[in-house]
């Protein structure tokens, strides 16, 4: 996975607290929808990150089911771990999701939420999950694609600066726009695909937007010199964003997709 953003423990917890906000407990309620968990089943969250999905998960599938969480980050298998400890049918490791050390047909479905775009080698990994698919299991993929994004500035060209220095961040910013072609040639039919929006038409600070901006206005501050971007223009466009801010006219949106496959 992409190295840039390292998920230590106060980016765990600043992470955490993005998915509690109630545009990403929305997105959560259309991933379990759309996966159908049912009792008895063993599921994989690659990436499980703070462990709310996986949490969710593991009480669908119930003591007779398997819940396992698999991360790259130990901060993250720490939180998932206090999360869920209390539910016996669930367990989270530290691994890698092009390499997942499991058995061949292990789990009746997978799943993945904001994660491949982080990967290197994401065929490696769909190739990975197909492996750990029983025939006929599911699996679900989403992520966001960065071009969709609708993010209202005084400055329109500065903005655009910033969201490139953004784009660093990840691995491929735009997976969505080939996932499903490469889902199809890993053997995973593609039956579903959904468009998760994340919309904030006015400043909520608990919210999907509000935690974006942070994350943003923090990774830019960090990484802009590698772009020529000076230090100056940097703080002229966050000053930007809270003026619009105070004047009521914050907007902000941006797409992600899920994919539902089988094997």
């Amino acid at each position: 996975m992409s190295a840039i953003i390292d998920f230590d423990e106060k980016a765990a917890k600043s992470l955490e607290a993005t998915y509690l906000t109630p545009d990403v407990v929305a997105q959560r309620a259309r991933v379990i929808d759309m996966l159908a968990p049912r009792p008895g089943e063993h599921i994989l969250d690659l990436g499980v990150g703070p462990g709310l999905l996986a949490y969710d998960l593991a009480r669908l599938v119930g003591e007779t089911g398997r819940m396992v969480g698999l991360d790259l980050s130990p901060a993250m298998i720490t939180m998932s771990k206090t999360r869920l400890a209390a539910l016996p049918q669930a367990d989270c490791l530290v691994g890698d999701a092009t390499a997942p050390d499991f058995p061949d047909e292990l789990f009746d479905a997978v799943v993945s939420t904001q994660v491949h775009e982080y990967v290197t080698d994401v065929d490696k990994s769909l190739a990975a999950i197909k492996r750990l698919l029983k025939p006929g299991g599911r699996v679900l993929i989403l992520d966001t694609d960065w071009r969709s994004i609708v993010w209202h500035s005084s400055d329109e060209a500065r903005m655009t600066r910033m969201l490139t220095v953004w784009d660093d961040h990840l691995a491929d910013p735009h997976l969505p726009a080939t996932l499903g072609a490469r889902l199809n040639r890993a053997g995973l039919k593609v039956a579903r695909v959904d468009v998760v929006p994340m919309l904030a038409p006015q400043w909520q600070p608990v919210s999907y937007a509000a935690g974006m901006f942070r994350m943003i206005s923090n990774f830019v501050r960090t990484h802009a010199d590698k772009h020529g971007v000076p230090a100056d223009e940097v703080q002229a466009w966050h000053d930007d964003q809270l003026r619009l801010i105070e004047r009521g006219e914050f907007f902000f949106s941006v797409n992600r997709y899920a994919f539902l496959a089988y094997r």
